[in-house]
């Protein structure tokens, strides 16, 4: 089953500049806030953001460890989408492993619609890093509302930049939730199995957010019992909004799964009983049709029998045949059989 995020140009009035002759491969960019402006820088200096974004290659992280003093481990990571969520710390670089909401760009039609991949936040001795394996909505919302931003205030920006990946999981829990409703309707109106293949992808793609969005849940209570990033009184306080925030889209994403399972469930139901409407009526049919057979089969044999010199001798197998056939089928039909 391929899996693979939908690659979106980058869009925004702030135009990425490559940096470093030495990554030209990498995308790279420093940004820095200037008089409440983001602006493009060409190094990375002390208090800026380096946004790294793809397309990624690993022999390329080595270089890039060594210019930003960061374990090439923290960097690679981002490259396996189903690298689990966590923090770790080294040399005194905090990594924190986030997963994040993407549009799938799989050419399989029974593959989910949306996936989730890794996002890494680095927090080195004086900058912030963040690690992309793929584009994703969240970083570029953050960069399109940096005008306020600090990155010398690297925490704070850290629980911006999270803040932005749980009102992704809003959004697109939002279109699920359209979505499903849309098809919902086509498929009562059509009953189709195309509208049933659309909400099995749909299901799909709530499975991939509900794992996150509880393995993110687990990790923001261990950032806040830990204190992992040193937060201050204030900033601890909006680092539980965000855990609140988290487990109201994980409780949305449990209850569109719920919704969703029910609906599937219903409508095998309806299906299953359709079939069996449809098998009792082919039923009754062959009953009815089965004694005009028995009849005509009577009279072709080659035996003397009734009313074979008659004149009507054509007409009567015919008129019995019906008479049967219509008594079989106004019992059957005031049984409610039919």
């Amino acid at each position: 089953m391929a899996l693979w995020p939908r690659r979106k140009s980058f869009s925004g009035s702030h135009q990425p500049s490559l940096i470093n002759p030495l990554f030209a491969a990498l995308l790279i960019q420093y940004f820095r806030n200037i008089n409440h402006q983001t602006v493009a820088i060409s190094k990375p200096e002390n208090g800026a953001w380096v946004n790294i974004l793809p397309p990624l290659k690993l022999e390329e992280f080595t270089e890039l460890s060594q210019e930003l003093d960061i374990p090439l481990d923290f960097l690679t990571d981002s490259l396996d989408i189903d690298e689990r969520t966590r923090f770790e710390e080294d040399d005194n670089v905090k990594l924190l492993v986030f997963k994040t909401p993407t549009e799938n760009n799989s050419f399989n039609d029974s593959d989910a619609f949306y996936i989730t991949i890794p996002i890494c936040i680095i927090l080195t001795h004086n900058q912030i890093v963040t690690v992309n394996s793929f584009e994703n909505d969240a970083i570029k919302k953050f960069l399109n509302s940096f005008q306020n931003r600090h990155p010398d205030n690297r925490k704070m920006m850290c629980l911006k930049i999270i803040e932005k990946v749980v009102q992704n999981y809003m959004e697109f829990l939002k279109e699920i939730n359209h979505k499903r409703n849309l098809l919902e309707q086509k498929l009562y109106d059509a009953n189709r199995n195309e509208e049933l293949l659309q909400l099995m992808r749909i299901q799909k793609s709530l499975v991939y957010f509900v794992t996150a969005l509880r393995s993110n849940e687990l990790l923001l209570v261990k950032l806040e019992r830990t204190n992992f990033l040193s937060l201050n009184e204030e900033e601890r306080e909006y680092l539980n909004d965000l855990i609140v925030d988290n487990s109201q889209a994980l409780e949305m994403a449990n209850i569109y799964t719920n919704i969703l399972s029910s609906t599937l469930d219903a409508f095998a139901s309806i299906i299953a009983n359709n079939q069996n409407e449809v098998l009792k009526r082919l039923s009754v049919i062959t009953i009815v049709l089965s004694f005009p057979v028995l009849v005509a089969s009577i009279y072709g044999m080659n035996v003397p029998i009734p009313f074979a010199n008659s004149p009507y001798a054509f007409y009567i197998p015919v008129f019995l045949s019906m008479a049967i056939s219509l008594v079989i089928g106004w019992f059957f039909l005031k049984k409610k059989l039919f």
